[in-house]
């Protein structure tokens, strides 16, 4: 789980910085919030609270950009 978490977080990344994805984008949001869920299992079994706690905030923070971005679709329809 933490593998997979950090090649999609880290994949995330690479195509923001390369200009393949803006941090608008469903797809790199969603990508976040699942690496970070598995951040949180990974590091919430290997009792790291301090990541398993970044990680929720990371969770939070994505949820609530997807959310507006989904606003922002409704709101131009």
């Amino acid at each position: 789980v933490g593998w997979i978490a950090a090649l999609l977080i880290l994949a995330a990344y690479g195509l923001l910085s390369a200009g393949k994805m803006t941090g608008k984008s469903v797809a790199y949001q969603w990508m976040n919030v699942v690496g970070a869920i598995g951040f949180v299992i990974n590091t919430g079994y290997h009792g790291a609270i301090p990541s398993a706690v970044l990680n929720v905030i990371w969770v939070g923070i994505g949820l609530v950009a997807l959310l507006r971005i989904r606003a922002a679709k409704g709101s131009r329809t």
